[in-house]
């Protein structure tokens, strides 16, 4: 289906799986957050998500489920949170999901926030924006996945909000993708093609200790 070596498949590789394992992705975010509640910490909040995977029908799981709440969203995934934490009154936190369905990878990712809490709310509609922002540059423009990531470098700070430069998406395929080495999106020079790569998307607020997250796959089809 290409010829850049980075995006590589398995011979069990299909598109519609693909999108299979995007839907229920979503699906388990919303479970998820359904779930979340005033004072529960993010270990707990981990233990609810099994819960969730398993009416799904999860197979399993590609990356640790990752779950930051209040000043532990400025973390990147490689960083240990902080777990004195508990979601408060007016308080954010995202959910970040590797699951496979089918043989295929999902991975999706998204913030919210309770109760009252404007600037928090407002990181993260902005992290889903400049999401869309990049994923309709990548359809219109054909940037590479190196100029998708400069392209939202530049974006958030005129937005007003910082990128976290460490994040910078990655590949998805049938399990697991890992075997083809295919590197960070940020890292590629050429165009990634459709339902193979995720666009990552972490912000922070410039003062404020609390950040916010979006990935989705990149699709000719942004539904």
């Amino acid at each position: 289906m290409t010829a850049i070596r980075q995006e590589a498949v398995g011979q069990r590789f299909d598109p519609q799986r693909m999108q299979y394992a995007r839907e229920r992705t979503w699906a388990a975010v919303q479970g998820i957050r359904q779930r979340m509640r005033l004072g529960i910490s993010e270990d707990e909040a981990r233990a609810e998500a099994a819960e969730v995977f398993r009416q799904l029908g999860m197979e399993r799981l590609w990356h640790p489920v990752i779950i930051r709440i209040g000043s532990n969203t400025t973390k990147t995934y490689r960083e240990r949170s902080d777990p004195s934490v508990r979601l408060g009154e007016n308080d954010i936190y995202f959910i970040d999901l590797g699951l496979v369905f089918d043989g295929h990878e999902g991975d999706a990712g998204d913030t919210f926030v309770t109760g009252h809490a404007p600037e928090q709310q407002a990181c993260a509609e902005a992290a889903r924006e400049l999401f869309h922002i990049v994923a309709d540059a990548w359809r219109t423009q054909g940037l590479s996945g190196q100029a998708l990531y400069q392209f939202a470098g530049q974006r958030a700070e005129a937005m007003g909000w910082r990128l976290n430069h460490a994040i910078k998406g990655h590949r998805v395929s049938d399990f697991p993708h890992a075997v083809h080495k295919a590197g960070d999106l940020g890292e590629l020079d050429e165009k990634p093609s459709s339902g193979l790569w995720i666009l990552e998307i972490q912000l922070a607020h410039p003062t404020q200790p609390f950040g916010a997250f979006y990935e989705d796959l990149l699709s000719n089809d942004p539904a």
